[in-house]
């Protein structure tokens, strides 16, 4: 009888044992999904300082809430096909976010999904994208912030910097939209100053030297807009420029980095953390895209890389100095 006992609480136990070990398991498992990083997508068109700054913006922004989120970061190298097999993977991954960096990027992600939330930023214009109805009131899967510069602003400080200027040059892919945009502004304000205007375009950075060189004699300054080939090849168009005292002002902060005299600019960290801010609060589940009007860069300050000034022999006015920020790069 003992024996039987003995084998009675042996198997007792041994049965308890086991539940215990199912109900750890089972409890291990529910709990394992609560406390699993959500991941979401990230995609950026090429790599540049502009792009780059956009894309810190975004993940501190996003880190800063609190948020338990992994980003599954992809790059696409300017390619296209490259946009097209991130698109594709994002949405058969279902992330419930995704944040594309540049115009591009944008476009290709909506093209792949019109459910998955999709903050953009580094779109100059997204109604002229046709990322949203209205940027007041997106109407679709897409939000975000516009890295459109006061372009107006950027004619004025140029003259400011080159009084005597006549002619103006500038240079930009003719395939992004963005930039398309932004000449069309330059146009009219040239026009309203009664200058001339040089357009020429490019179609990749192999272009631009070749292009910058048929410039030289024939303006006084180029303007960039916030173009993807130019800022990524700032330093091979300031390498033809420079030497000729031709001054580069630029749509962006980044390209002084690059060479250029200077910028009214657009910060890309800014409105990275302002697209950030955006894709928290869908997560969050405090608004969606379709509600969630574009957002732009309130304030800009004026920059003037001190050392390229030097370099082409211009003095800053002293009321300019006063109010600019001098960098040196």
């Amino acid at each position: 009888m003992k024996i039987r006992k003995i084998a009675l609480v042996a198997a007792a136990a041994l049965a308890l044992a086991t539940l215990g070990g199912c109900s750890d398991d089972s409890q291990q498992s529910a709990q394992s999904p609560a406390n699993a990083a959500t991941v979401i997508g990230l995609v950026q068109l090429v790599e540049h300082p502009a792009l780059d700054e956009a894309n810190r913006g975004i993940v501190d922004a996003v880190k800063e809430r609190g948020l338990k989120v992994e980003f599954d970061q992809q790059n696409a190298q300017a390619d296209q096909s490259n946009l097209g097999n991130i698109a594709q993977r994002f949405v058969s991954q279902k992330y419930p976010l995704i944040f594309a960096i540049a115009t591009p990027a944008a476009q290709t992600m909506a093209n792949a999904t019109d459910s998955t939330p999709i903050v953009a930023t580094a779109v100059t214009d997204f109604e002229v994208a046709k990322l949203v109805k209205s940027s007041q009131k997106p109407g679709t899967n897409v939000t975000g912030s516009s890295d459109l510069n006061p372009v107006a602003e950027q004619v004025r400080l140029m003259l400011k910097l080159v009084p005597d200027a006549k002619t103006i040059g500038t240079i930009y892919n003719s395939s992004e939209i963005n930039s398309q945009y932004q000449v069309k502004i330059l146009k009219e304000e040239l026009q309203k100053q009664n200058l001339n205007l040089i357009e020429l375009t490019v179609s990749s950075v192999n272009d631009v030297q070749q292009t910058a060189q048929s410039m030289i004699g024939k303006v006084d300054a180029i303007y960039v807009p916030t173009d993807n080939i130019i800022a990524s090849s700032m330093p091979v168009l300031t390498k033809i420029t420079m030497p000729a005292k031709i001054p580069v002002i630029t749509g962006e902060e980044g390209g002084l980095q690059g060479g250029g005299l200077a910028t009214v600019g657009v910060d890309y960290y800014n409105l990275g953390r302002i697209a950030g801010e955006m894709g928290a609060d869908i997560l969050e589940g405090k608004s969606k895209p379709q509600d969630m009007p574009i957002r732009y860069q309130t304030e800009f300050k004026v920059k003037i890389n001190q050392a390229v000034a030097e370099t082409l022999g211009i003095t800053v006015p002293e009321d300019l100095a006063k109010n600019a920020e001098l960098v040196r790069f």
